[in-house]
């Protein structure tokens, strides 16, 4: 299997937790092709922002030769990084490599200049000093991530997880991606335009939720799913329903349940040689005429294209 090179740079106080996410997504494994370094200024060690130490095993030469680098999130990121940090960044940029930021790793980049222009996310907690320090660019605050290829940007913590498995799912698709969430124990896809927080509380654990519905629902997604399915298997009303599901997804049942299809009917396409009028019915997105629909809207393909390609790409044992 060809090698997919991975830098991830931790800068000083970097951000343990959003470290942590792409060592455990981009770890090499049987079915992907992801080489992992860790990189800092230089090699040795690096000081986190709760203060114990992480060991890096490579200096910045390991841009050089990323095919995509991702930087976390790090603690004093009104601080520019050093000269020859950004240097590294654009000249990585320059040549094509594919940079991607998790929560204040966005400065980094915007101290590089390579976010000019461009609408981005960071942590909403840190998105007015963003645009502060940096006029040139807008911040979306109500964004998990934003993919504006060849550079992405990711609001905090669990929207890291997001984008990196919103990056395998574009390498490797939709199946290697839910595999890999399933071993995270962590949601298999959330769209990038989902909202970074919740204005009310979420329900205590012991309180009703709608978990156990979404997951029947994902399920039975070939089924006609409508709200009053819904709210008869959650044994709430319609309005209840909907108020809820807000509240603890930050979209509405239907935009989730549309997001959940369209990701089954990807993973169909990978791994089966099902015709695309029973995959739009097993996905329930009806006929294969809306199932096309849906992929020109969401991913700019088609169906036929989408399966040529990831079939191609798991033969190859190489990133689509």
């Amino acid at each position: 299997m060809a090698p997919h090179r991975v830098a991830v740079l931790a800068l000083p106080r970097v951000i343990p937790i959003d470290l942590g996410i792409p060592t455990q997504i981009f770890d090499a494994r049987p079915n992907t092709p992801y080489e992992l370094t860790v990189c800092g200024g230089s090699r040795g060690s690096v000081v986190t922002s709760t203060g114990f130490t992480v060991g890096v095993t490579a200096g910045l030469p390991a841009l050089a030769r990323a095919d995509t680098i991702i930087v976390p999130g790090y603690w004093e990121y009104q601080r520019p990084p050093e000269p020859e940090v950004t240097a590294a960044l654009r000249l990585a940029h320059r040549r094509g490599a594919r940079i991607a930021s998790i929560c204040t790793g966005a400065f980094a980049l915007a101290a590089a200049g390579l976010l000019d222009g461009r609408t981005v996310t960071t942590h909403w907690a840190s998105a007015d000093d963003l645009e502060r320090l940096h006029p040139e660019l807008r911040v979306d605050r109500d964004v998990l991530y934003i993919d504006d290829d060849p550079l992405l940007t990711s609001a905090g913590v669990t929207a890291g997880i997001d984008l990196c498995l919103h990056i395998v799912r574009k390498d490797l698709g939709a199946a290697v991606a839910n595999d890999i969430a399933r071993e995270l124990v962590a949601a298999p896809h959330r769209d990038g335009g989902q909202a970074q927080y919740i204005t009310h509380s979420l329900p205590e654990p012991t309180a009703h939720t709608l978990a156990d519905t979404r997951e029947w629902a994902l399920r039975h997604l070939g089924q006609a799913l409508t709200l009053q399915v819904l709210a008869g298997h959650a044994r709430v009303s319609t309005r209840t329903l909907v108020r809820m599901w807000r509240q603890e997804t930050g979209v509405t049942p239907h935009q989730w349940l549309l997001t959940a299809r369209v990701n089954h009917a990807r993973e169909l396409l990978e791994v089966t040689d099902l015709g695309i009028e029973l995959i739009a019915a097993r996905s329930g997105l009806g006929t294969s005429t809306n199932l096309r629909a849906r992929f020109r809207d969401s991913l700019g393909t088609t169906p036929t294209a989408y399966r040529r390609a990831f079939q191609q790409g798991a033969a190859a044992g190489e990133p689509s």
